[in-house]
């Protein structure tokens, strides 16, 4: 804050593990800094869906001069896809939509997007038409991009690797701010379990937070107040 943020100085955070880390345990997991960075005035906070997203923003925090600039990617393998030679130059806080739906919009930051997309399949497929999108900054937010899931979706469900107060707290705060949240929109923010979580294999991790594509499933259904099978009926 006093080194860095105050002074508004043009370091680049590059911050490795974020969510669960599987067998390093409680002490190394990223859980709180998007939290305690989205706080500092100034302070750009960008996360990674897949490898070829880290090398657009390594690229981006490498140009950006304006102030301090963080990027986190989790410990672990890529996606597999097909690696640009070169990253592209991101504009700051403009996230991007995946697929088009018209009744529940999935807002990831962060590598939970696969499941976001996996979650979308599934809704697709018992009748909820469902965006997704990849917000890549929870600070500058997309504003624009957060004020069209809401107006134009009925439910809006947030997903993150970070603790309480991190990026769906952003979100939420913009939408009250905006009277988005006066006209019935049915929001629900995943965020990490409020405790320290032991080691295990990071799948049974974010199965156990409810933070895979089942736990998403799940989370719209109840949203919604109706179970799966009702749904697909």
């Amino acid at each position: 804050m006093h080194d860095v943020a105050l002074q508004n100085l043009p370091v680049r955070f590059a911050i490795d593990r974020a969510g669960f880390v599987g067998a390093d345990g409680a002490t190394h997991a990223g859980a709180f800094d998007t939290t305690y960075l989205g706080s500092l005035p100034g302070m750009v906070v960008m996360a990674a869906a897949d490898e070829v997203e880290l090398k657009h923003m390594v690229r981006t925090a490498a140009e950006y001069n304006d102030g301090p600039i963080a990027f986190r990617y989790p410990r672990g393998n890529g996606v597999g896809i097909d690696m640009p030679e070169r990253g592209s130059v991101l504009e700051i806080g403009k996230g991007r939509v995946i697929r088009e739906g018209t009744k529940v919009a999935l807002l990831s930051f962060g590598t939970r997007l696969a499941d976001c997309l996996l979650a979308a399949d599934e809704l697709d497929a018992a009748g909820l038409s469902t965006t997704v999108a990849d917000a890549r900054f929870a600070k500058p937010l997309d504003h624009d991009l957060v004020r069209r899931l809401a107006r134009d979706h009925e439910v809006l469900i947030t997903v993150e690797e970070g603790a309480i107060g991190g990026f769906g707290t952003q979100v939420l705060h913009f939408l009250a701010l905006e009277g988005l949240l006066d006209n019935g929109l049915k929001v629900r923010p995943l965020v990490l379990p409020d405790l320290f979580v032991d080691h295990a294999k990071p799948e049974k991790m974010y199965a156990d937070a409810g933070l895979d594509s089942a736990g998403i499933v799940r989370s719209v259904f109840a949203a919604l107040g109706r179970g799966q099978n009702a749904a697909r009926a």
